[in-house]
């Protein structure tokens, strides 16, 4: 199996995982899959930015303590 057709092969599976062929035509079917891999890496991009700044604030707590007086008066 050469180089060319087994990146054919993995674009193709790519494609099929991404859902059904858009049209008969498989440049129009290429096109559109390439539109739905964008979208898709846009997805992963923005959730893994929302986990990144998730995990970076998880224990964010201000240390600033405020002095309060007790009296104990009878």
């Amino acid at each position: 199996m050469g180089k060319k057709s087994k990146r054919r092969k993995v674009w193709r599976l790519w494609a099929k995982a991404l859902g059904e062929k858009a049209t008969k035509c498989d440049r129009e079917s290429d096109t559109v899959a390439w539109i739905r891999t964008l979208i898709f890496v846009s997805y992963l991009v923005t959730n893994v930015a929302i986990v990144a700044n998730a995990v970076r604030h998880w224990n964010d707590v201000d240390y600033q303590t405020q002095q309060i007086s007790c009296s104990t008066s009878k």
